[in-house]
């Protein structure tokens, strides 16, 4: 089962997180997760550059290793981007140890093939423990999401997922999709329409 939004309880018990950004003005916050990944990163900038949309990419350190051209790409087109850590680690089967060093050798290929930092962070499958959590939270604001996709789940169809995804967004609102090769197939059937139906509604994609 997907949640595809997060109840407030369970964004009550973690307040040092960044779920949404609610009340500042008639505002989204688009992010991409797991790239850069060719074919879909690259249908994913093509699709924002049409609307002259903006978005956060919380990149994969190796798969930036492996496409750095494409990495520089969401750079030089005004997007932002942000650490999913090096392997796309679950925090909750990690080493604190092995899980912050893994963030570290994501940031060191920002900066060796990008080039940049970021204070960006967002855990591979939100999940992080408290004490990976506490720590990371030193150098980075720690990113969740108001609206999931789905769109990683082959068992949704794509018109469930743009409903979803559709519902829960308005103002402030983080919402969370993927450009992997899991959602190759998925993404060209649900994007195009659910950014068209973002500058239908007034709202205006900005970087985290």
């Amino acid at each position: 089962m997907i949640w595809h939004t997060v109840p407030r309880l369970v964004q009550y018990c973690f307040p040092n997180r960044v779920w949404s950004k609610e009340g500042e003005g008639e505002e989204i916050y688009l992010t991409f997760d797991d790239g850069p990944v060719p074919g879909v990163t690259d249908y994913v900038l093509q699709e924002l550059a049409k609307r002259g949309q903006k978005a956060t990419f919380f990149m994969v350190g190796d798969n930036v290793r492996k496409h750095p051209e494409l990495a520089r790409a969401v750079l030089q087109a005004g997007h932002g981007i942000g650490n999913h850590t090096f392997h796309h680690m679950n925090g909750w089967k990690t080493a604190r140890d092995q899980y912050l060093s893994d963030i570290s050798a994501c940031a060191r290929i920002f900066e060796d093939k990008l080039g940049v930092t970021t204070t960006l962070f967002r855990p591979p499958y939100g999940l992080i423990n408290p004490k990976q959590a506490q720590e990371v939270s030193e150098n980075y604001q720690v990113i969740m999401w108001s609206m999931l996709s789905g769109d990683y789940d082959r068992s949704l169809p794509p018109e469930r997922v743009l409903e979803k995804s559709i519902k829960h967004t308005k103002a402030g609102a983080i919402g969370l999709f993927h450009d992997q090769q899991k959602t190759s197939a998925v993404l060209p059937k649900v994007l195009p329409t659910y950014l068209d139906f973002l500058d239908e509604r007034g709202l205006k994609t900005a970087l985290l």
